[in-house]
């Protein structure tokens, strides 16, 4: 799977069950006019990374990665032992690549920078929720690739990674859960692979992933409503059904079923890929202590954002599309609001203030 050029209208095969991780890039990379291979070899390192990364997560308890290192990152957030593991395996994956002009991690200060011509750049949270890995709780890893804009004319520098996520090639998340789920896109819809452990190897599980336009589960933490804006609390007040909540003004022929259920992990990964697969909504609105957002534009939000709308939902700073936003900072926050188009929509009628 590689992108390409030409102008030459690029045909690919339908996606089938039971596919390999590999034979899926691979049969991409085929059905790509002028394909080197080079973007074909970088997901199949990042798939590397991800499977080496799930043994340890799966025997953390065992291995004595429980607990924190002692650090704290750029985030001001302490660094867990799994953290910090799987930060390494995925520079160390990314590296020997030879791929990569610009490498970018939640738990990097700065960016790492190639003195090659390599012409792509990742972007990454080696481990999402890692909050809850002591609790056994979903945790997950989340990616984006993009294209240096003049590979062969200049050295990599922090502005090739500095740009809108509509520039995306590729983007994707792994689910640590019951079974390790990765969910991919490469621009051609976005596709869930399931890690058989017997034989190491991911296989296709889920075709064409479409997120249902409607659904009837929020997800968000409540114990931030009194931080809320105003616009945000009518919207918490509305999906919980409450007495004398005003309604979104959007227009359907089919009501919306309020009250919505409740369902919050605490883990990006795990709240999204539910809302992905059931439909709904995931918020992670600014409130008074976090007035840019919370989540991380380049290697949280925009991935996210790109598999969404890959599957027909939404993504939003609740009033701005995410993959516009033109980024300045390599650890640059964003409010997050991403859905179902309906239910996305009704959130951004609350904020622009137009409930009726």
């Amino acid at each position: 799977m590689a992108e390409s050029n030409s102008s030459i209208p690029v045909r690919r095969p339908a996606p089938v069950v039971g596919t390999t991780l590999r034979e899926h890039v691979l049969a991409g990379m085929h059905a790509a006019p002028g394909a080197t291979g080079d973007f074909t070899s970088l997901l199949n390192h990042i798939s590397l990374a991800i499977r080496i990364i799930n043994t340890r997560v799966r025997a953390v308890g065992l291995a004595d990665m429980l607990g924190y290192t002692g650090e704290t990152n750029i985030q001001g957030e302490e660094v867990q032992k799994l953290d910090a593991f799987a930060n390494e395996v995925l520079l160390n994956v990314l590296d020997r690549s030879g791929f990569c002009g610009v490498v970018g991690s939640e738990e990097l200060d700065e960016a790492q920078i190639a003195e090659t011509h390599a012409k792509y750049v990742v972007l990454f949270d080696p481990l999402d929720g890692s909050s809850n890995i002591d609790t056994n709780v979903g945790i997950g890893t989340i990616f984006a690739v993009l294209r240096r804009t003049e590979p062969k004319l200049s050295r990599p520098s922090l502005d090739d990674a500095l740009r809108p996520g509509r520039q995306i090639l590729a983007a994707g998340y792994v689910l640590y859960g019951p079974s390790t789920v990765f969910v991919l896109s490469t621009g051609h819809g976005a596709h869930a692979f399931t890690l058989d452990p017997s034989i190491g190897e991911f296989f296709l599980s889920q075709p064409d992933i479409r997120c249902p336009r409607r659904g009837t589960c929020f997800s968000v933490n409540e114990g931030y409503f009194s931080r809320w804006s105003p616009e945000v609390q009518a919207w918490a007040r509305w999906v919980k059904a409450e007495k004398g909540a005003a309604a979104p003004p959007i227009a359907s022929a089919e009501p919306f079923k309020v009250p919505y259920s409740s369902r919050y992990v605490g883990s990006l990964v795990a709240d999204a890929h539910r809302t992905l697969i059931k439909g709904g909504i995931f918020a992670y609105p600014a409130d008074t202590q976090h007035t840019g957002g919370k989540l991380r534009l380049l290697y949280e939000a925009n991935p996210m954002a790109f598999l969404f709308e890959q599957a027909g939902g939404l993504a939003t700073t609740g009033k701005d599309r995410i993959l516009d936003i033109v980024p300045t900072a390599l650890h640059q926050r964003t409010p997050l609001v991403l859905g179902s188009k309906d239910d996305v929509t009704a959130f951004q009628q609350f904020v622009d203030g137009s409930p009726t």
